[in-house]
């Protein structure tokens, strides 16, 4: 490791904030010595926040039909090959009941932009689910919609929502994204969720087609000034029916780096060891809680939803992916010397975004 990165990875340790050319230059003294400096330095500051705590979410695939068409997306509109489904309400809250039994006290509802689950639909959904199971978080991860769906949405009793930025750079966002998706667009979405009072998550693809050091360093400067309760960040994987099919993968070695740097750069965020970093990598989700990570989504969708939901190629859908199988899961985080919890896992209490941020950077 060049003695410059150490430097970097120690101030921003300390003080969680880094110029954008340090940002690229501390990603450009990626090596291996700087992985496991930096993945030490996440361990630590996690601890006080979390301990070795990982808090696991109850993920329901609840439909993979789509109205957009991102290039990256195994469910994009344009994908004839796809198998379309979409869980009726019924089938949602049962597995809602199913994981409440097993122990899950979060349940995310992830699917594609579907028209629909409009307004009435979703919020009734939600509401049903909110009802039932009172001591539970509700986190949503639906894409883009108008501040009044998300304002509808949280007072029916939705706690969080994730919403990958994808990019924080514009021209690379136009490059993944069909023309009437933008980054300015999108940025609003997220500030709307946030002012609105959702636990808001943003993220990004690590590895994906267009992407360089210095859209990396503008993902990790929006994500230290945006300060989001939870950010979801794994490996690109192409899909075989996408535009990108042919694109090689991001790596697990970026992927743990980077879970690490943004550990450091926000000590108390709830960060995901995703199902795509467990996909690259049969130990993957293990290496992800050593880097830095807290978080597991383990899925209670319905065999058929999970066979379907087919953002990338190969995605895990079985083992210890599965929520039934969340005793497995328990005991290979225990080897590494960590502990699965039934709890909620609120995100820890932040300071406030500046507005600054959200400004447009389409110009």
């Amino acid at each position: 490791m060049k003695p410059e990165t150490r430097t970097l990875i120690d101030r921003l340790a300390e003080t969680h904030s880094l110029p954008l050319c340090d940002y690229e230059a501390l990603l450009l003294g990626e090596d291996e010595e700087a992985r496991d400096y930096a993945a030490k330095q996440a361990r630590t500051l996690r601890e006080p926040y979390y301990g070795r705590r990982i808090y696991v979410r109850g993920l329901i695939e609840f439909t993979n039909i789509c109205k957009n068409d991102c290039l990256y997306c195994g469910i994009r509109r344009s994908n004839r090959a796809a198998q379309r489904y979409r869980l009726t309400p019924e089938e949602i809250l049962a597995c809602c009941a199913e994981g409440y039994a097993l122990g899950f006290r979060t349940f995310v509802l992830q699917g594609g932009e579907d028209p629909f689950f409009d307004d009435k639909a979703l919020c009734s959904i939600v509401a049903r689910i909110r009802a039932e199971f009172q001591d539970c978080a509700i986190t949503l991860s639906v894409g883009e919609r108008s501040r009044e769906s998300y304002q509808a949405l949280f007072a029916a009793g939705a706690n969080r929502y994730l919403l990958r930025h994808e990019t924080a750079d514009p021209p690379h966002y136009s490059l993944l994204h069909p023309p009437e998706l933008s980054l300015a667009h999108r940025m609003s979405c997220l500030k709307a969720l946030k002012d609105i009072g959702f636990q808001t998550g943003c993220g990004f693809m690590v590895g994906s087609p267009g992407q360089t050091t210095k859209t990396l360093a503008a993902d990790l400067k929006f994500i230290e000034t945006f300060r989001p309760a939870m950010c979801g960040l794994g490996p690109f994987i192409p899909h075989r029916d996408t535009p990108f099919g042919d694109k090689t993968a991001g790596t697990l070695e970026q992927t743990l780096y980077l879970l690490s740097l943004v550990r450091l750069l926000h000590p108390n965020l709830l960060l995901p060891a995703t199902t795509a970093l467990g996909t690259i990598h049969p130990q993957g989700r293990e290496l992800g809680m050593l880097a830095g990570a807290n978080v597991l989504m383990p899925n209670l969708s319905p065999p058929m939803a999970r066979k379907n939901y087919t953002l990338y190629n190969n995605k895990l859908n079985s083992g210890d992916e599965v929520a039934q199988n969340l005793a497995d899961l328990a005991e290979r985080m225990a080897a590494i010397g960590h502990e699965i919890v039934i709890d909620r896992g609120d995100a820890r209490e932040d300071e406030a975004p500046s507005p600054a941020i959200f400004e447009s950077r389409e110009h």
